[in-house]
């Protein structure tokens, strides 16, 4: 399976109600999506019929989320009714609108894409999915800061390994997916500071000059989950339930076994 098999599977067993994307590129993607949905990009070219509601913005998502009021779109496109009767789990009525699916594949920069997983995860629940491309380099060439080969994931790779350091409060699952892999994160916590308080810290140490130090289990992908035992994973039912019910974070607790039983 490719990032597009994946999505397109995601979309279908966790049946989202919104989606975001940050680097929407020609818009194969965005074309997945069905319903309310943001996308960002500075240099979009899509040249893919897209069939969902969505908000296009040519802009650098660090400039986005700086915005007063960025998912203003996804508020104004859903029915209040049904809404109020969720107890307004989308911030129909003023408040801030809680992203479902999420697929960050920006900048092949470890700074950038930390940054926008940070700004993704302040708008999102425990039980949103927040996907990460190009997390799986199968060189050291491809993974370098400066581009010089035909594919490139840069050092974004990075992330999965920060956010096992910083955030073991999140499930982090690697999927082995071609050509490049992505990564699946669980458990986001909109309040949670770690990652913001300790940034300065952490692009010290693991912005660094090519080549890259990328860890022989990452080119190798020794911890990574067919993307076919995911999508076909027994928890999916209970994560849409408690989005849909807004469970509070103990539900996470009771399901992240489940999640993270993937990776072995």
């Amino acid at each position: 399976m490719n990032r597009y098999d994946v999505l397109r599977g995601l979309h279908r067993v966790y049946r989202p109600r919104n989606y975001l994307e940050i680097g929407v590129n020609d818009g194969r993607s965005l074309a997945l999506s069905r319903v309310p949905s943001v996308a960002i990009d500075p240099a979009f070219k899509v040249v893919t019929s897209i069939s969902c509601d969505v908000h296009l913005v040519k802009s650098t998502s660090d400039d986005f989320f700086a915005r007063k009021d960025p998912l203003l779109h996804l508020r104004r496109g859903r029915n209040p009714f049904r809404a109020l009767a969720r107890r307004d789990p989308l911030g129909v009525f003023g408040g801030d609108p809680t992203l479902e699916l999420s697929f960050v594949d920006g900048m092949h920069l470890f700074e950038f894409a930390l940054r926008d997983f940070m700004n993704v995860e302040r708008h999102s629940h425990w039980s949103s999915v927040i996907v990460l491309d190009d997390m799986l380099p199968r060189d050291v060439d491809e993974a370098a800061r400066d581009r010089h080969t035909d594919a490139w994931t840069g050092d974004v790779y990075k992330v999965v390994t920060v956010l096992r350091r910083y955030r073991p409060d999140l499930t982090v699952l690697e999927i082995d997916t071609q050509p490049t892999g992505v990564a699946v994160v669980f458990g986001a916590d909109p309040h949670n500071t770690v990652l913001k308080e300790a940034y300065d810290d952490i692009i010290e140490e693991y912005v660094t000059p090519d080549p890259q130090p990328v860890p022989e289990e990452v080119l190798v992908r020794k911890h990574a989950v067919q993307p076919e035992a995911l999508l076909g994973a027994d928890f999916w039912p209970a994560l849409v339930r408690a989005r849909n019910l807004r469970r509070p974070r103990a539900g996470f607790d009771r399901l992240r076994g489940q999640i993270a039983a993937l990776s072995g």
